[in-house]
């Protein structure tokens, strides 16, 4: 192959003498004799050569055997899968002389880097030469030896430097800086400064922060990026830091690393003894290894670039002014603007290494992640996302539900439960709970139940099923919630027969139920609630449902056929979670309960990654095999009783033990974790004018009014206005409180300083009827299948009057004062600001008990 065209227009003033002494003085050929220098110095035929000319190409038979005399020429090689290769060659380089000596063709690709002068031996006369004198092939012998020898040590010296710096080394970038907040805007450009020169880097901030991946981000991103970056945790090093700085012939990763970057992460934990060290290194560039016994090391130049990553600022780097660039990475509760942002390249990267779809996050779970301070900051955001794509098993939406995160607040003031009694753990773990209960005993009672009330005697005295759902179960089941908040929801007839028609519709029709629209029913469940509620109350007040047993025995079969319906269509519970009436208000007043059900958040969060007593599954270690929460609630996320039925699912789905049943102080979580909502208060309301509702005869009587109760139409009309009486009392104070309160607090956080006494009302309209009527169950029993009563001596159990008044005004006075001490637990404010809700409270109260009690 023939060189690419050259200008001639250069001639060489080097005589023979002049060429011969120069290769001797400036080539591998001085160790040749001078009768063999001679003859090559008199084969050369020299060309002068323009900058940017191809001598040889790479693959191809090189024809001649080139001398550099003067100017500069680049050897590459190309690549395929990677960057070229290339070393520049200064005068007196002799190129593709092993090329000639083996028959090879040429390895590299030549180019001129500037106008070069270049002395050529073309290939027919150098092998001449080499045949007229062997001493060439002997000396490229040697040579070739001696360079084998070299690149043997550099490949030893390669591998042992490989195996000294492996553990430590950072292979890539994990993930760029996202966002587009001022704040994230100001990392990208410090990061980009940093990266354009060597000098030495603190990048600082809260845990959490990813701040190793920011040195790896400016490291990647340098003109260093070939060379090797490594992490080291100071907390690990030696307090003479031997591994750093080598100790006597054993070198140190300050030796290996070269013109690489090492990363020193948690500078905090530094050994103090160290900081001398690092100082001085950071000051003058140098280091000294540490001395053995005999000897003093002499100090050497650092050419790695240092990074260093510190929850703060060492003071004595500060005060000398050692750091090149000091980088503050802001903490995420500062960045909400990014945290969109960031959940979607989060989702992105783990839906991409999991191989499935990627979901959409629902608004009101966003703004539940916004809403949160993150002290895990990018970290548990991250572990959350993962967590919630596990939990969510391939839905298309993230929801509210999956989302969850560490709260110090419902941590506070708890007893477990199953720790201080065992055998209440191994109850609530066994078969008997709930299902041989439901299944064995509810079952049949309840149907035994609504058929008495359907074709037995029509009137309360002779009705047992009446008389024990309008005297036995309401003062019980108003009674109970303090204690056990929902546990009725554990036992549930409603739910029982909606679970037995779920499982037998799918044994007939094999098909996959519909997901539960979250969104819908977060939105229009609880007013759904009220408004059955408010129809169930007023067809008790027009309808006498109290006393006439057959259309009690409907109010039963309506509700459960509401759960029945709703069990054929969608997966669980969903009725008993959004649309039950009797849920409704159980969930209402469990928020006032001393018991809840939670589950400890650090084991949940470390340990548990198939989350059994959310989404069900096979037995595992100490869990049960169970189909999952019916309500779709994980104890893990609970803030609130109203979501929890007690049913013990995840106690006993759960492996790790991580289940609670707390004992805790009642209703504290309406002033830490509760999330108020207008429908719920709305119910309270309700519920509150149900009272007044079914006391009319009494506010007719005490007050002297005539309200025309038997008129059909005015009775209805009153019915509402009394149902109406608490909530228009409620928002008077509340405007007297926004007119002379500065910073009030909104009418849907105060409003649930009502509940105590609500349920105290309540229960205090229930009690003359229980405690007046339950005692009969006897007679009533008896009178049920036909017998007469008259003539027989049964025993009953009814209280005095002077006892029952004495337990509603007993009810009547703690529930006030409950409601005044969570009114002022909520507000947070002086008593005073809030002396109207009180004086309502006690209006109300007082009215209540003229109506219930007596003068």
């Amino acid at each position: 192959m023939s060189v690419e065209p050259r200008s001639h227009n250069l001639k060489s003033a080097m005589d023979q003498a002049e060429k011969i002494t120069w290769l001797k003085q400036n080539t591998v050929l001085e160790s040749l004799s001078d009768e063999t220098v001679g003859a090559i110095a008199a084969a050369i035929q020299e060309e002068s050569v323009q900058e940017n000319r191809r001598l040889v190409l790479e693959d191809t038979i090189p024809p001649a055997v080139y001398i550099l005399q003067a100017g500069r020429v680049e050897s590459y090689r190309t690549s395929q899968t990677g960057v070229a290769t290339a070393t520049s060659l200064l005068p007196g380089a002799i190129v593709y002389l092993k090329e000639l000596l083996i028959n090879a063709a040429a390895e590299d690709t030549t180019i001129t880097l500037s106008d070069c002068v270049v002395w050529e031996i073309p290939r027919a006369e150098f092998l001449a030469l080499t045949q007229q004198y062997p001493e060439i092939s002997q000396t490229f012998s040697r040579s070739l030896a001696t360079e084998l020898e070299l690149v043997s040590a550099q490949l030893a010296f390669e591998r042992e430097r490989q195996s000294a710096l492996r553990p430590y080394v950072v292979p890539k970038v994990r993930r760029g800086i996202v966002g587009t907040s001022r704040y994230a805007v100001r990392i990208r450009q410090e990061i980009k400064k940093a990266s354009g020169d060597r000098q030495s880097v603190l990048i600082f901030g809260e845990p959490g922060l990813e701040k190793d991946n920011t040195a790896a981000l400016i490291h990647f991103g340098s003109d260093d990026r070939k060379e090797p970056m490594i992490q080291v945790n100071c907390n690990t090093l030696q307090p003479n830091g031997s591994e750093l700085f080598g100790r006597g012939n054993k070198l140190g990763l300050l030796d290996w690393i070269g013109r690489g970057t090492i990363l020193l992460n948690n500078l905090e934990a530094i050994p103090v003894e160290l900081e001398e060290k690092l100082a001085q290194l950071l000051a003058t560039g140098e280091f000294t290894p540490i001395d053995r016994e005999g000897t003093t090391p002499t100090p050497r130049p650092c050419e790695a670039r240092i990074m260093m990553t510190s929850e703060k600022i060492l003071p004595r780097l500060e005060r000398g002014k050692l750091v090149g660039h000091t980088i503050k990475i802001p903490p995420l509760r500062v960045r909400k603007a990014d945290i969109q942002a960031q959940i979607e390249y989060y989702l992105s990267l783990l839906c991409r290494s999991r191989g499935i779809p990627k979901p959409k996050i629902t608004p009101e779970a966003l703004r539940r992640l916004q809403g949160y301070d993150f002290p895990g900051n990018a970290i548990e955001l991250q572990s959350l996302i993962a967590r919630a794509l596990t939990q969510s098993d391939g839905a298309a939406e993230l929801t509210e539900e999956v989302f969850w995160s560490a709260s110090l607040k419902n941590r506070r003031f708890r007893i477990n439960l199953l720790n201080a009694y065992p055998k209440l753990r191994q109850f609530l773990r066994s078969p008997w709970y709930p299902d041989r209960l439901n299944y064995g005993f509810t079952l049949g009672f309840f149907a035994v139940v609504v058929a008495v009330l359907m074709w037995g005697p029509q009137t309360r005295d002779r009705n047992v099923a009446l008389n024990f759902f309008w005297a036995w179960w309401w003062m019980l089941m108003l009674a109970a919630f303090p204690f056990v908040g929902r546990l009725w929801c554990a036992v549930c007839p409603f739910m029982i027969y909606g679970e037995l028609a779920q499982k037998f519709s799918l044994w007939i029709y094999p098909r996959k139920l519909q997901p539960w629209p979250r969104q819908e029913a977060e939105k229009w469940g609880g007013w759904f609630i009220f408004g059955m509620f408010a129809l169930i109350l007023l067809w008790e007040e027009l309808w006498n449902l109290e006393n006439v047993a057959y259309l009690s025995g409907c109010l039963l079969l309506l509700i459960t056929a509401g759960a029945v319906i709703f069990s054929l269509l969608f997966e669980r519970r969903f009725w008993c979670r959004y649309l039950c009436p009797i849920g409704g208000m159980n969930g209402l007043f469990a928020k006032l309960s001393m018991v809840e059900l939670r589950a400890q958040q650090g084991i949940c969060s470390a340990s548990c990654t198939t989350y059994q007593c959310y989404k069900g599954g096979p037995q595992k270690g100490e869990g049960l095999e169970t189909g999952g929460c019916p309500v779709y609630s994980h104890p893990a996320q609970l803030q609130d009783n109203k979501d929890c039925v007690l049913c013990m699912t995840c106690l006993k789905a759960c492996p790790h033990r991580s289940v609670e049943l707390n004992f805790r102080p009642p209703g504290i979580e309406l002033w830490t974790t509760h999330k108020p909502s207008y429908a719920e208060i709305s119910l309270l309301f309700l519920l509150f004018g149900a009272v007044f509702l079914h006391r009319l005869p009494e506010i007719e009587q005490q007050f002297g009014l005539n309200l025309q109760l038997d008129n059909s139409g005015i009775h209805a009309g009153v019915s509402v206005l009394a149902l109406l009486i608490p909530s228009a009392i409620a928002l008077v104070a509340h405007a007297l409180i926004r007119l002379f309160n500065a910073k009030p607090r909104p009418f849907l956080e105060l409003a649930y300083g009502y509940l105590p006494i609500v349920l105290g009302s309540s229960l205090a309209h229930y009690l003359r009827l229980g405690l007046t009527e339950a005692g009969r169950v006897i007679p009533v029993t008896i009178a049920t299948f036909g017998a007469d009563t008259q003539n027989l001596s049964l025993p009953i159990a009814v209280a005095d009057p002077a006892v029952i008044a004495f337990l509603q005004g007993v009810a009547f006075i703690f529930s006030f004062w409950l409601s005044v001490f969570l009114t002022q637990k909520i507000a947070r404010q002086p008593i005073w600001n809030l002396l109207p809700q009180h004086v309502a409270m006690a209006a109300i109260g007082s009215m209540l008990w003229v109506i219930t009690v007596g003068w």
